[in-house]
This record gives structure tokens, C-alpha cells and sequence, in this order.
């Protein structure tokens, strides 16, 4: 794909600045951002300078109030399409069973351990250093066609405020690819199921409950309603996508009722949907609430009202994309072992890829499943290093 020479490549990659990754990784873990909260302002300030300092354009907007986006552009390359690498400033709640300061980095060996450290504050940080080494591609003799550009969206762990601000006016900027940087394990992600949430009010009729046939109660309801879904995902686990597995449903919460001896006057769920490529939680609601009129579950007393209130779409970008085989092999020149596949987890790729059009992979340090959302949570500095080398070895692929 492309005539670079490796030796050129090579002593790019060993000019990257793992000090550097150190050091950011370990500010922007100490400055937190915590969503619910708002709170992104002070990490996007810390990454702010830090791209400053390295000689990028920087730009801020706001989301919203202390909630501002980055878009940092390296400042000595082609002026062709760019590759995007995105991320996120927030992380979520630092939750009980630390054992020590979530907000206080610690390290255990090769190791660095703070809320954010893996999802994902090492990524951005290796970001940083690989665009700063990309930036100097011309003093190793070679020319990239366009800029790489780092992308630093609020609310990622929420409603993705700031991922819907950028696609809703984005820049006049053309990208070749988006390597999302959340963390996989440096394992290639092609495709990405999305996540949505559904609100479900079940109205029903109050009554003594030594006389229940005078009232309708909403939990019984609400009971039929689970039954849909229960069926639903039934069936679409019977047909699994190869890549992707099938979507799927979670009651996560439910409340209702007004006290033990009173026909239950309402109820209401909290619905997780996760979504295939293509997939709209508006047609899913459709979809659910005429299933319900279908059963004869409302009517009589008995109202429902489905209504989304939040979609993250997935993605699928396709095996052959030149992406995807750039991004596979830079990891694997890099010296990690990496794989292609899907990924059950939702991210803001599913927005580039389906409103703007990019090809994306999703591809990062640190451990989602392991790591990302839990005490002690913690990444690896090497693994950090090794991203930051794939990073720039694909870019050099896609446009070298």
C-alpha cells in the first residue's frame, strides 16, 4: 500500500516520546472529568496544552456548558484527507472497592492506576505522541498527503453530547479512516454493535386489593410487556450476524406500584437496547409499542408509551476496507498480536461511520473488559508505547 521504506518507518516509531505518554496519561487521570458531571473542561484544558505545546492546531467548542470538544490538527503535513483519531475526555464514576485515590495515579510496576487510566486517558495520551512524532514524518524522509487529527468528544459515557455536536456541524475536513482509540487490547475492531435506551410508561387503574378485577394493575402489564421482549430477542438470537452476534434487550430497571394492598396504578421500565449496523431505536419503539397493541395488552385501563431517549448507532466497516488491513498489520509490525473482529461494546465510531460516512476501526491500549469501569483500574506504559507505534505506522500506510 504504500513505498516507504521500513527503515524510515522504524526510526519514526522510535522517536516517539514515551515520557511523554507517561507524563499525560498520569495529568489527565489527576484532572478529573467524571459523567455525570460536566466536569470534561479541566482534562480538555490539560489536552489542550499538551497538543499546543506539540505545535498543533487546536480548537475548542462547546457541547455544552464546561463540556468542550477537541479537534487538535498536526500543523506539518499534507493538506490532502486526513486520518481522524478519535476519543473521548470522560470516564465514569470512580465507584467503591479502591484501594487507594481513584484521582491519584499509582503504579505497580510497568503499570499506571487511576479512574480513566484504560477508558480512556492512556489512548488520548498515546494519540498525542503519535501525532507529535507524525508531525516530524518530513525529518525521516517522509511525506504523509494529509494531516492526522485528534478528536476529544464529551459525554462519550452518556448521550454522546459531543459526539452528535461534532457530526451536527462538522469541519470542512475530509477524512480517509477513523481509528477510534478506546481500549481493545490493541485488538483490531471492525465493527461495533450500537446501544440505545428506551423509557416505558405502563398506566394502569388503582383499586382495593381485596377487589383487584375493580382495578388494572400496570405491573402485570409491564409483566406482558417483558414477554414481548423476551420473545424478541428469542428470535434474534435464533439468526446471529458472523461478526456481530445479534442485538439484544435489558430491563435494567423497573419502579412502580403505590404500596402492597393497592392495584398498581403505574409502572415504569428502563430499557437497554444494543443495536446492529443499520439499526433505529425510533423503528424499534414503533416496532415494540405495535407488538403491545397486537398482544392486547393495552386498552381496558391499561395505556403504553414507548419512548427512546437516547441511540448510539453501531458500525460495520467491511473486512476489505484498506483500513482495516492497515490498522491489523501496523499493530502487528508494532509487535502485538492482534486479530480482526467485532466488539459487543458501543462507541462514537458508529456516529463518524454512519454521518459522515468514514471508515472506522476501533483500536487502543488497555482492557475493556478487564479493566475499563472498575477499581484499580489501570493500563500498561508499554502498551501504551506499542499504540502510539501502530498509531503512527497506519497513518504512514494511509497516507505516506
Amino acid at each position: 500500500m504504500n513505498a516507504v521504506p521500513e527503515a524510515a518507518i522504524a526510526a519514526l516509531t522510535e522517536s516517539i516520546d514515551a515520557a511523554l505518554i507517561e507524563a499525560l496519561t498520569c495529568s489527565l487521570v489527576e484532572t478529573p472529568s467524571v459523567n455525570p458531571g460536566g466536569t470534561e473542561g479541566a482534562a480538555a484544558g490539560v489536552l489542550a496544552r499538551a497538543c499546543s505545546d506539540a505545535g498543533f492546531t487546536v480548537t475548542l467548542t462547546e457541547a455544552a456548558d464546561d463540556r468542550p470538544n477537541l479537534l487538535a490538527t498536526t500543523s506539518r503535513t499534507g493538506t490532502g484527507p486526513g486520518l481522524l483519531l478519535l476519543g473521548h475526555s470522560d470516564v465514569v464514576p470512580a465507584g467503591p472497592d479502591w484501594t487507594g485515590d481513584p484521582f491519584t495515579v499509582r503504579r505497580d510496576g510497568d503499570r499506571i492506576i487511576g479512574r480513566g487510566a484504560a477508558d480512556m486517558k492512556g489512548g488520548l495520551a498515546a494519540a498525542v505522541a503519535a501525532m507529535a512524532a507524525l508531525d516530524r514524518a518530513g525529518d525521516f524522509g517522509i511525506e504523509l498527503s494529509g494531516p492526522v487529527h485528534l478528536l476529544a468528544t464529551v459525554d462519550e459515557e452518556e448521550h454522546g453530547i459531543g459526539v452528535r455536536t461534532f457530526v451536527a456541524d462538522p469541519p470542512p475536513l475530509e477524512f480517509a479512516g477513523c481509528i477510534v482509540a478506546e481500549p481493545t487490547g490493541l485488538q483490531v475492531v471492525r465493527g461495533c454493535r450500537g446501544a440505545s435506551y428506551l423509557d416505558i410508561v405502563v398506566t394502569g387503574r388503582a383499586a382495593h386489593s381485596g377487589r383487584p378485577t375493580d382495578g388494572r394493575s400496570a405491573i402485570e402489564a409491564a409483566a406482558g410487556v417483558i414477554g414481548l421482549i423476551r420473545e424478541d430477542q428469542a428470535a434474534m438470537a435464533a439468526n446471529p450476524d458472523p461478526l456481530l452476534g445479534f442485538g439484544t434487550w435489558n430491563v435494567g430497571l423497573i419502579e412502580g406500584g403505590q404500596g402492597i394492598s393497592v392495584v398498581a396504578p403505574n409502572c415504569r421500565l428502563g430499557v437497554d437496547r444494543r443495536l446492529m449496523p443499520g439499526e433505529s431505536v425510533a423503528v424499534i419503539a414503533e416496532d415494540l409499542a405495535d407488538a403491545i397493541a397486537e398482544a392486547g395488552i393495552e386498552g381496558d385501563g391499561i395505556a403504553v408509551a414507548v419512548r427512546p431517549t437516547m441511540e448510539m448507532p453501531g458500525f460495520a466497516t467491511p473486512a476489505d476496507a484498506p483500513l482495516v488491513s492497515a490498522v491489523a498489520r501496523a499493530v502487528a509490525d508494532s509487535g502485538a498480536p492482534t486479530s480482526i473482529g467485532g466488539w459487543t461494546a458501543a462507541c462514537d465510531g458508529g456516529f463518524i461511520s454512519r454521518d459522515l460516512g468514514v471508515p472506522t476501526v476501533v483500536m487502543g491500549p488497555g482492557d475493556i473488559n478487564g479493566q475499563a469501569h472498575q477499581p484499580d483500574e489501570s493500563v500498561s506504559l508499554s502498551e501504551l508505547v506499542t499504540a502510539a507505534r501502530a498509531y503512527v505506522r497506519a497513518a504512514v500506510a494511509l497516507l505516506g
